[in-house]
């Protein structure tokens, strides 16, 4: 029993230490490749990917990624877990809902994880996003999330979306050719920002909407209203929630 104790002991120990080596090191080097890449290089026709630093994509992209996929990332520590309930209630009633997967869970799904869905890899995937919340900046997570996010076929990271759509580098884009590139992401390799089909312009249209509303929360001044804003809408959220239990 002791040499069982001593083996598991060890091995949580290394795992542990490889994993964060691994992140710690991703935080400050770009990901040669990721899983999805390699597939994606084998099924399509042709493979686009450039890396670019945050500061040289234009910074209506990352706002719309916010805006669309995780309007808390910044305020969040990598779970959204008003998302999570939600998703749980609709597949308790058989409803589809929209997934809970915050933009650093899919980071760190994309980045060190084989796709599929099982329990190891979303376990695995709770870990990493762990990991990257305590290693990386929110602006680092943003970064290698615009660099290695799947945005059509075979077209991987916002400057080669650019370039593919629109013809131009990330540098360039304007919030409208933002939110064309961000309304493919459920679904990038049956939505097309170069063809987009009437659901993408409107699914476009509602992400600028979102993008007023949210603001530009990679400026502390806003991201510090937005902050108050969140924890008074929280707060009145637990008072509904305390008055619904007292009528009980």
């Amino acid at each position: 029993m002791g040499r069982i104790f001593k083996f598991c002991g060890a091995s949580a120990f290394w795992f542990v230490l490889v994993t964060a080596s691994w992140a710690g090191l991703l935080g400050i080097v770009d990901p040669p490749v990721t899983w999805v890449m390699v597939q994606q290089s084998g099924e399509q026709k042709s493979f686009h990917r450039s890396t670019r630093d945050l500061e040289d994509i234009a910074r209506c992209m990352p706002l719309a990624v916010i805006s669309s996929e995780d309007q808390r990332f910044m305020t969040h520590h990598g779970f959204s877990w008003k998302a999570i309930e939600k998703a749980m209630e609709g597949n308790a009633k058989g409803k589809r809902v929209k997934g809970a997967s915050t933009i650093s869970q899919q980071t760190a799904k994309n980045v060190f994880l084989w796709p599929g869905r099982n329990y190891v890899r979303k376990g695995l995937e709770a870990w990493f996003t762990v990991l990257i919340e305590l290693l990386w900046t929110k602006e680092r997570i943003l970064e290698v999330y615009l660099n290695v996010a799947e945005m059509g076929p075979g077209v991987f990271g916002a400057e080669a979306a650019a370039q593919h759509c629109f013809g131009r580098p990330a540098s360039k884009l304007v919030p409208a050719q933002a939110a064309l590139i961000t309304a493919t992401l459920p679904a990038p390799r049956r939505f097309r920002c170069d063809r987009p089909s009437g659901y993408i312009t409107g699914r476009q249209q509602w992400i600028l909407r979102q993008m007023r509303n949210v603001g530009d929360v990679l400026d502390p001044e806003v991201l510090a209203r937005r902050k108050a804003k969140i924890e008074a809408e929280e707060r009145k959220e637990e008072a509904r929630e305390a008055r619904r239990r007292e009528r009980k």
